[in-house]
């Protein structure tokens, strides 16, 4: 018999889904924004760290065109829903998912 594993399962806020959806599929109009969003911190709830990846790879791993995928992070990062750091200007940049309504 062949087994298979469950994936882990993510918990999501409240507000991901209740606001954070709203507000950037239909405030905003950036339902990839969304997608990336929501892609990136799934993968950082995982893995427990920050998430470097290329533009390439968040396109195939979102199903969205590399363009797209670029596009949603630069909205990210203005909205202070992402922070990126780069070891120099041409490394792979490392993402972190905030979550800003969290209080700390």
């Amino acid at each position: 018999m062949i087994g298979t594993a469950m994936p882990a399962q993510i918990k999501l806020d409240d507000y991901i889904l209740d606001t954070l959806l709203r507000d950037l599929t239909g405030h905003d109009r950036k339902p990839a924004a969304f997608l990336v969003y929501l892609w990136l911190a799934g993968e950082q709830s995982r893995r427990k760290a920050a998430i470097a990846i290329s533009y390439q790879d968040l396109a195939e791993n979102t199903g969205l065109s590399r363009s797209s995928a670029q596009s949603s992070v630069r909205w990210l990062l203005r909205r202070k829903l992402l922070t990126v750091t780069k070891a120099n200007a041409t490394a792979i940049p490392c993402y972190t998912a905030q979550f800003p309504w969290r209080r700390t």
